[in-house]
């Protein structure tokens, strides 16, 4: 079975009127970058793979889950964006380019600082009220079995909703950094998927119970559980099997922040023929194929076509991850989880605000990637790992201490261990608010 896995929904597409409407999970994003929709198709592949292994009586474990829940008979899962089901329907990646540009040290003080400190937000019914009463209506009709988050504002809509219409299913949040922002419904939440050990000790001072806190890695795609056969992989794209491969990941999805990643990039290229006797360069567009082109253009002009190759968007990216040597990208949450999944060392390149900025100090404490934010460090550092190839190594043992390839499957696990499990009614989560602030401690990793 192959992995794509989900069904994309939005308030058009999904029949709110049917009453008798098969068993439903939601999986809930916010269209700002790419990496929270990510997480959430991972999550809900999870299930699809999880179903037809039932089917078959061949479920798969894992060491979280020894025993996979058992998944009612027509199960549906349904991948939504909450932005789509608001009373002003806005651009959410226009959103986010507005933080990574003139206002991103602003940014990070409001992520870091501000949100993160005792005055914290336990989610409120103003959601509905305000903004979603779409997705309100959506929940009272469909009555789903959980809802699960890898968004704040799906979390907090989700939050509201569940008050609103008086059920009882389970929340499930899933932040896609390495790090929990403030705005998370703390006191609301069912349960927090975390991907490390750290981002529970920034969520116990703010009230969150240890039951209600489990480790299991951000989720990534089936494709990273999977092993590669690395000479096969080369062979299929063309590169050479005699070389270190350094892949770069230089797709534009939100475009302001990989200005700057592409400059440098740009920057680099006369200095890549030194590297010529042990280094071979990936250079990845994705869609943008007058980048690629540009790419190709500038190889060509400096002579260096013999040790560049330029890709457009691939398909089977984790097997070309797999069989790289070195990846240098930016600090994205899934980008890097999906680096550690894959096995390669990182070189996380560009300054980093906000969640990002939580990223690189994580990564980069437990030695599992490398960070620089200019062009000439990026050298600097290529020089060294090129002289010292046991440095890229250290790296990958390093990041190991950070993987969770079966995170999407564990998230979707404890979901329904908890839709399945009896419900007390006088449960404080259930409990309406229109606006719930509270006092907590200050937790451990704010600056």
């Amino acid at each position: 079975m192959k992995g794509k896995a989900s069904i994309i929904a939005t308030p058009a597409e999904t029949d709110p009127h049917n009453e008798q409407a098969a068993p439903l999970v939601i999986v809930m994003h916010a269209s700002v970058g790419s990496g929270h929709r990510s997480a959430a198709n991972a999550v809900a592949q999870a299930f699809e793979y999880m179903k037809a292994e039932q089917a078959e009586g061949r479920e798969q474990p894992t060491e979280a889950f020894p025993e996979v829940p058992k998944l009612p008979d027509g199960l549906e899962v349904e991948v939504l964006d909450v932005l789509d089901f608001g009373r002003v329907v806005f651009d959410g990646d226009k959103t986010a380019s507005m933080f990574t540009g003139p206002t991103r040290p602003i940014y990070d003080l409001t992520w870091r600082f501000t949100l993160t400190g005792r005055l914290l937000w336990g989610g409120g019914s103003i959601w509905s009220h305000l903004m979603y009463g779409k997705f309100t209506e959506l929940v009272r009709k469909r009555r789903p079995l959980a809802i699960i988050c890898t968004h704040i504002t799906a979390a907090n809509v989700a939050v509201a909703a569940r008050m609103l219409t008086g059920q009882h299913f389970p929340i499930v949040c899933v932040p896609t950094d390495y790090e929990t922002e403030g705005l998370w419904p703390h006191l609301s939440s069912d349960l927090f998927c975390v991907a490390t050990e750290s981002m529970a000790e920034t969520l116990r001072p703010r009230l969150v119970p240890e039951q209600r806190i489990r480790i299991t890695g951000i989720p990534t795609r089936e494709d990273f559980r999977a092993s590669y056969d690395r000479k096969q992989t080369r062979q299929r794209l063309g590169l050479p099997q005699d070389k270190r491969i350094v892949l770069a990941l230089a797709g534009a999805y939100l475009p302001r922040p990989y200005v700057h990643f592409r400059t440098a990039l740009d920057n680099l290229l006369p200095y890549l023929h030194t590297f010529s006797d042990t280094l071979h360069f990936v250079f990845v567009a994705g869609n943008d194929a007058e980048y690629a082109d540009h790419l190709r253009r500038a190889c060509s002009d400096l002579g260096i076509s013999d040790c560049v190759t330029v890709l457009e968007y691939v398909e089977g990216m984790a097997g070309l991850m797999a069989a790289s040597d070195l990846v240098i990208c930016k600090s994205g949450g899934l980008t890097v989880t999906e680096c550690l999944c894959a096995q390669v060392p990182m070189i996380l390149l560009g300054r980093a605000y906000g969640q990002e900025n939580a990223n690189v100090r994580l990564l980069t404490a437990h030695g599992a990637a490398m960070h620089v934010t200019t062009w000439r460090e990026l050298l600097e550092a290529l020089r060294h790992i090129s002289r010292s190839p046991e440095s890229a190594r250290s790296m990958l043992v390093n990041g190991s201490f950070l993987r969770h390839p079966d995170a999407a499957r564990d998230i979707a696990c404890a979901a329904m261990e908890l839709a399945n499990a009896e419900k007390d009614p006088a449960n404080p989560l259930y409990k309406k608010h229109f606006l719930h602030f509270y006092w907590g401690h200050k937790p451990a990793h704010v600056r």
